[in-house]
């Protein structure tokens, strides 16, 4: 499926090394202010080229919007926005047309479609996501007329907290032709009470849906999450008072509905498969072979992860608030909500 949301709905196209990655929204409510300045901000943010400790790639990433805007202004239909691809380079990736490479999708997707895109792993490529994060930026611009804000930051390197040594883990698994992943917080700000729904659709389930569904994300967690197993109900329970609640164990989401608090998720985030140490592994025809990778790729993943784990966390909260808009019940203030 290459669709996500009900309300807010969009559909991505494009390949790593293909002409060109874009999104169709729909359902992006009409008269909402709205112009590439507004979008490119955030893919300015995840693009490549940068820093010496992300993929050389040098894509300007410059988004246009095709249709769903008139005199500036979003109109109901639907927002087609698309990115260039300008430093494709198809040839690093002639020798691995035959050969699975380890940690990738290579393998997987030769089984489930018996064909596959190896320039870059194609739509199994990260820079899949440039079209996530441009459907983010919209659906973060319709929040943030609401109040409601999205933020992220790294909480670890390969096990290391403190910011001076995350940066050494990285350039150190750099020189050694290796990877590292690490662990991101995503948290939403001033989200109302009363988001989600209680059974199959909960806020959280979304959301875990959402993150789950980056390429390198391999576990997520709502508040506590798994610390929540070794406590007691008496300690992870939040408190209610006349002000508020008085903790947020809970991470924003009661019973799959939003309380009207910060809402905390956490994602943790693979090393980068591509790596230039030799590796075993297959080609198509089953037989065993060694490779090393070369091409332009991050030795982590998890600094560029950031915007695109808030266009996720965006996308679901917009659809959610317009999912509620149909009952004609938006989310109101209510007593011990803290709102």
């Amino acid at each position: 499926m290459n669709t996500f949301g009900r309300s807010f709905r969009i559909t991505t196209f494009g390949e790593s090394h293909g002409k060109a990655l874009g999104v169709v929204i729909d359902g992006c409510p009409p008269g909402m202010p709205l112009a590439e300045g507004d979008i490119q901000p955030f893919l300015d943010r995840r693009r490549p080229g940068k820093s010496p400790l992300s993929s050389p790639r040098k894509e300007p990433d410059r988004v246009e919007i095709l249709s769903g805007v008139f005199r500036g202004k979003t109109t109901g239909s639907p927002l087609a926005l698309v990115v260039v691809n300008r430093d494709s380079r198809e040839e690093d990736y002639d020798e691995l047309e035959a050969v699975f490479r380890p940690g990738h999708a290579d393998f997987s997707w030769q089984a489930k479609y018996g064909i596959r895109d190896h320039r870059g792993g194609g739509r199994s490529s990260g820079r899949e996501t440039v079209a996530r994060v441009a459907a983010g930026a919209v659906a973060a611009k319709f929040l943030a007329e609401r109040g409601i804000g999205v933020t992220s930051r790294i909480l670890e390197i390969h096990g290391v907290r403190d910011p001076d040594g995350m940066t050494a883990e990285i350039e150190k698994a750099r020189d050694e032709g290796d990877s590292v992943g690490g662990i991101a917080e995503v948290r939403v700000t001033g989200c109302p009470p009363g988001l989600g729904d209680p059974v199959f659709s909960k806020l959280g389930a979304l959301l875990a849906h959402a993150l789950m569904g980056i390429g390198a994300v391999k576990g997520v967690e709502i508040g506590d999450g798994f610390a929540a197993a070794r406590m007691k109900g008496s300690t992870h329970n939040d408190a209610m008072t006349a002000e508020g609640f008085a903790t947020n164990h809970a991470g924003g989401i009661l019973g799959g509905i939003s309380t009207g608090q910060e809402i905390v998720a956490r994602i943790a985030v693979k090393p980068t498969s591509s790596i230039g140490k030799p590796q075993r592994t297959v080609d198509r025809d089953g037989k065993e072979v060694s490779i090393s990778i070369r091409g332009r790729h991050d030795p982590c993943i998890v600094p560029r992860i950031l915007p695109v784990a808030e266009a996720m966390v965006a996308l679901v909260i917009a659809d959610a608030f317009l999912e509620q808009a149909k009952y004609g019940n938006l989310p109101r203030e209510l007593p011990g909500s803290g709102r």
